[in-house]
């Protein structure tokens, strides 16, 4: 993976070098080596800020790291970003798995009776009566069950936010945070859970 260091303000030193390249080969695993990923350092006051952009085939990761000191800041930053790395991994695997599931799921074609040729007729004399005692063949669909679906544990830390927010901003903190599932409440203290669906849209639902 090709890799960008930018300081501002601040030196960059070797260990933050190897850290830095060792957390990009780790992401380099999961989204391919032709992505490219850019970090900067800076400082404000007492506080270093690290801020990691990686830019993938069809996905750009952004992440960022606030701590005490450079090693922890970039340590946050390498982890979000690699847990949306393999977020994004995850839902592409499920999307190419997708089609084949769908067709184990499929009705079962419907049998239809074999119907004989009829003889042309010769006369209006010869033809004879119809029976009205005659069974007849019903065809029934069978319909297969879809195989069980372990469900996705996900922990409160990465779903839940303290801090209270309205719906828009709550819209704006789960694709910045790339969240499938949002727990939070506003300003009047309704608790709401802001979840994604499969089409990629978002769906409320306020919880009584």
């Amino acid at each position: 993976m090709e890799l960008e260091l930018t300081a501002r303000q601040v030196t960059i030193s070797k260990a933050l070098r190897t850290q830095a390249a060792e957390g990009m080969n780790r992401i380099a695993r999961i989204l391919g080596k032709s992505a490219s990923a850019s970090i900067v350092f800076s400082t404000q006051k007492r506080m270093q800020f690290v801020e990691v952009t990686i830019q993938a085939r069809l996905h750009t990761i952004v992440s960022k790291g606030k701590a005490g000191t450079m090693q922890s800041a970039l340590h946050k930053a390498i982890e979000n970003a690699e847990n949306q790395a393999l977020r994004h991994r995850d839902r592409r695997m499920a999307i190419k798995r997708k089609p084949k599931q769908e067709k184990t799921h499929t009705e079962l074609p419907v049998t239809r009776p074999k119907t004989r040729r009829l003889k042309p007729v010769a006369d209006a004399a010869d033809e004879k009566p119809v029976r009205t005692g005659a069974k007849t063949r019903a065809t029934i669909t069978a319909h297969s069950f879809p195989a069980p679906v372990e469900p996705r544990i996900v922990t409160s830390g990465d779903a839940l936010v303290l801090k209270p927010m309205s719906i828009e901003e709550a819209v704006k903190e789960a694709e910045y945070r790339d969240r499938d599932l949002l727990v939070f409440h506003n300003l009047s203290g309704e608790l709401f859970v802001l979840h994604r669906s499969r089409d990629g849209q978002f769906e409320l639902v306020e919880i009584p």
